[in-house]
């Protein structure tokens, strides 16, 4: 019989812990933000990360062209 014990890691990272306390500030009343703002720790990494392809194509385009 092995003991292997594995640890998966996991749990909800700072921007899921951002994204929980922003809620319940916006659920209770005590922030007014656009629920965009409320749910910008869940999507702006992926934002940030296709504004850096964008950057990186036209970078890449531009090389090409010159």
């Amino acid at each position: 019989m092995s003991d292997s014990s594995t640890y998966s890691g996991g749990g909800i990272g700072f921007g899921g812990a951002l994204f929980l306390v922003f809620l319940v500030l916006k659920l209770t009343g005590y922030i007014t933000w656009s629920w965009w703002w409320v749910t910008s720790p869940l999507w702006m990494p992926f934002a940030f990360i296709l504004v850096l392809v964008v950057i990186v194509v036209i970078v890449l385009v531009i090389k090409e062209i010159i």
